[in-house]
């Protein structure tokens, strides 16, 4: 008779399958986090958008966009582990001060209006319910700013994830529009390359999934959860695992608006929260489609807030030298928190006395393309001077993200010029 060989245990009585899932649950974090903020409000009422006017032909997109999404994010987990340093400190270390604020001009830029679009949407959700922004606006911030000021990075990983697990609804809100599947796959493969309005969806949806403050905010994380090179294989299927889940969110979205509006009203404007939920309830009902909807948007603009929020306190503190770290108790790190609470309680007051900036979605999204070139140039450049030479991206890799990234900048740089043109 056969005996077992017996299983090989740690001292602590795991075995070599435990410790690789021990391994892995303590690594597990930043890119889940990251890919949960990318779909952020701006993203899924852009992806209702391109339901509504567009049917299911910016679907396939939407999965394309996956290893794309992975490629990039995978860069900065591999810059983040390999050399120890955030983005932003990277760039002045390799390229010098000026090139280290060229970057955190774009990081700024597109922080502001990622956090003017997260708040208009909380805001838009407390309307639903018949609550003035007067009152939902204070809660956020003040839920916003203790998450932060009150806990180590480990804890505010923790509540980033608990809050955008909330976008999960809205897989259900694409299974209670009951798409026909042969009108999905049909939509999926009619694309109107040369109509210029299609163009500019495209580069809004590419616009919507890689931002500058993902980059700023995974690669500082990786810092500052201190990864070490034992533990890349473990963050690259965190990376990968939060790539699918968001753009099955977004893809979702898309599905459950070109499903209801797209197919009897498709020339509705969505702007806001209230047009995207309103125009859903006589499919899903008023109390389910409030609800499930609303859970969906909170749970995304809170979880980008913080994010976005963070990567521009970690950028600016990695290329000015202030001290950045969430390990720091705030009066430690006075600059690092202090910009946190600029932007949380700043992005609440504009939102509120402005209140219509949710409107600004789509084009915040082209913005974010056309940014494309920057933030990927830098990347591509870093993954060849800063990291060890073992590292470094060579070889078919290196012409594979080389031809992504060109494709990528292009279809984004075109589709937003094209569309200036035509709005112009």
């Amino acid at each position: 008779m056969d005996v077992a060989a017996p299983v090989a245990l740690d001292p602590a009585g795991r075995s070599a399958a435990g410790r690789r899932l021990a391994r892995f649950l303590a690594v597990f974090g930043p890119g889940l986090v990251v890919m949960l903020a990318d779909t952020d409000v701006g993203s899924v009422i852009t992806a209702g958008q391109s339901g509504v006017q567009w049917g299911y032909r910016l679907l396939a997109l939407q999965f394309l966009l996956m290893p794309i999404l992975y490629v990039v994010q995978e860069l900065t987990v591999r810059l983040g582990i390999f050399t120890g340093r955030g983005h932003g400190e990277l760039i002045r270390e390799t390229f010098g001060p000026f090139w280290a604020w060229v970057s955190a001009a774009g990081l700024g830029v597109a922080t502001i209006g990622a956090l003017l679009t997260e708040f208009s949407g909380v805001a838009g959700v407390g309307e639903l319910y018949g609550l003035p922004r007067a009152l939902t606006l204070p809660i956020a911030a003040v839920a916003l700013l203790a998450v932060v000021l009150t806990g180590s990075y480990r804890r505010v990983e923790r509540a980033a994830i608990f809050v955008g697990l909330f976008e999960l609804a809205f897989f259900f809100v694409a299974w209670a529009a009951h798409p026909d599947v042969h009108a999905m796959l049909a939509g999926s493969v009619a694309i109107p390359f040369a109509n210029r309005a299609y163009i500019y969806l495209v580069a809004a949806n590419i616009g919507a999934v890689i931002m500058p403050w993902m980059v700023f905010y995974q690669q500082s994380a990786v810092a500052d959860k201190k990864l070490r090179p034992e533990h890349f294989a473990a963050a690259r299927w965190d990376t990968a695992i939060g790539a699918v889940i968001t753009q099955l969110v977004m893809a979702a979205v898309l599905i459950a608006c070109a499903a209801t509006i797209g197919r009897g009203h498709p020339d509705a404007s969505l702007n806001t929260v209230g047009d995207m939920a309103g125009a859903l309830t006589p499919f899903l009902g008023t109390a389910v489609g409030n609800a499930v909807f609303g859970a969906g948007v909170l749970g995304a603009g809170m979880v980008a807030a913080i994010v976005a929020s963070l990567a521009l306190a970690w950028g600016l503190g990695e290329v000015s030298g202030y001290r950045r770290s969430l390990e720091y108790r705030p009066l430690e790190a006075r600059w690092f928190y202090g910009v946190y609470a600029v932007c949380v309680v700043g992005g609440c007051l504009v939102v509120g006395f402005w209140p219509n900036l949710v409107s600004l979605n789509v084009g915040v999204q082209v913005m974010n393309a056309l940014l494309l070139p920057v933030v990927l140039g830098f990347l591509i450049a870093l993954s060849r001077r800063a990291l060890p030479p073992a590292w470094r991206l060579r070889g078919w890799y290196y012409g594979l993200v080389l031809g992504v990234a060109a494709v990528t900048c292009a279809l984004g740089v075109f589709g937003g010029f094209s569309g200036a043109g035509l709005l112009g």
